[in-house]
């Protein structure tokens, strides 16, 4: 007697795409996107109809970091490496021998901190249109690495601690309020004030 063949049994797939945007939409609602990473610039307010001009800035208040369409730094006139960036914004921002062609200080009452003196410091950076965006960036990461040290280090004195343990207790629930107000102080002392300028030809 022969055997009646079996037939295969059609798989049906007319919920697979169902199926698929459900996955969809549950991968995008549960993953969380990694928001430490960017630059974090503080866009200046729009200008007023009639709004006065602000006043100037003396010109040793201001740190000016050039990169040229060669990818050369020029620092304050002067050519420097991108190893050397990081130590130069440092003795700038904080002019520990208080020199008189480096930034001045004022007077303030901080939180936590009292009667503490902050500097008037500005950092101006300046990218030719031809600047590689390496360079760019660990110009950026070396600006940026030279406040938070200067921030470790006040912290450390102060509290105990440093600025980025204090950053992080900040965002815990535990204490938080209380590291939230140490880390305003230190920021207060040291605020991160980088000026960018639109690219343009700067020349090599």
């Amino acid at each position: 007697m022969a055997r009646k063949k079996r037939e295969l049994q059609e798989i049906n797939a007319g919920s697979m795409a169902d199926i698929a945007f459900l996955l969809l939409v549950f991968f995008l609602v549960t993953t969380t996107m990694d928001t430490s990473w960017g630059l974090a610039r503080k866009l200046p307010p729009p200008l007023l109809e009639n709004q006065p001009d602000p006043p100037p800035i003396k010109d040793r208040n201001v740190f000016v970091v050039l990169a040229n369409a060669n990818d050369q730094l020029l620092v304050e006139g002067e050519l420097l490496e991108i190893g050397e960036l990081r130590a130069a914004a440092k003795d700038f921002i904080a002019n520990p021998q208080r020199k008189e062609n480096l930034p001045e200080f004022r007077t303030e009452d901080i939180p936590l901190l009292g009667m503490t003196q902050v500097s008037k410091q500005v950092i101006s950076l300046q990218n030719d249109n031809g600047t590689s965006y390496d360079l760019y960036i660990q110009v950026q990461n070396e600006l940026a690495a030279a406040y938070t040290e200067l921030r470790n280090e006040l912290a450390s004195r102060e509290f105990g601690m440093s600025y980025l343990k204090i950053e992080e207790m900040a965002k815990s629930q535990q204490g938080g309020e209380k590291f939230k107000a140490m880390m305003d102080a230190i920021r207060d002392v040291y605020p991160q004030r980088i000026s960018e300028a639109e690219p343009k030809d700067i020349g090599g």
